[in-house]
């Protein structure tokens, strides 16, 4: 069974990250020039929430309040759902579809590995799944 180990292999450890005193605007201008969806807010090296394009439009946007002088503290997602790097692929798309989140920081010791996300799941299963056809479309043109 696939891990979140497998994702990080494939797509590696590359997290977008923002500090509690940053402001919403800064966060926003990040996620849009890397084509991100959230930001990883650290605190004195530790996870301490996660900041989304959700949290921007529900926290900021939809209250009026000024992007630019909005920080995360006050703003970002706490506490954060994580896991590890051997948390089963399944076990993540289970948190996604009952919590109804796109993203899960992957933390190993009390330290940021990464991020997975909905869309890494997927194309881990599709990477599954041409491997599986790939393996049996060898077998069968074995076979002849």
């Amino acid at each position: 069974m696939a891990t979140v180990r497998n994702i990080l292999e494939h797509k590696g450890g590359d997290v977008i990250t923002c500090g509690p005193e940053d402001t919403a605007l800064h966060a926003a201008r990040l996620m849009n020039e890397h084509g991100i969806g959230a930001v990883i807010v650290l605190d004195g090296g530790r996870v301490a929430g996660i900041f989304t394009e959700r949290d921007l439009m529900r926290r900021v946007v939809a209250v009026e309040r000024s992007p630019g002088t909005a920080v995360l503290r006050d703003v970002m997602t706490t506490p954060v759902l994580s896991c590890t790097p051997d948390t089963q692929v399944d076990e993540c798309r289970a948190i996604f579809t009952v919590r109804r989140i796109r993203h899960l920081p992957i933390v190993e010791q009390g330290a940021l590995r990464g991020i997975v996300t909905s869309g890494d799941v997927l194309a881990q299963q599709l990477r599954e799944q041409q491997e599986a056809l790939d393996y049996l479309n060898s077998w069968t043109q074995g076979g002849r």
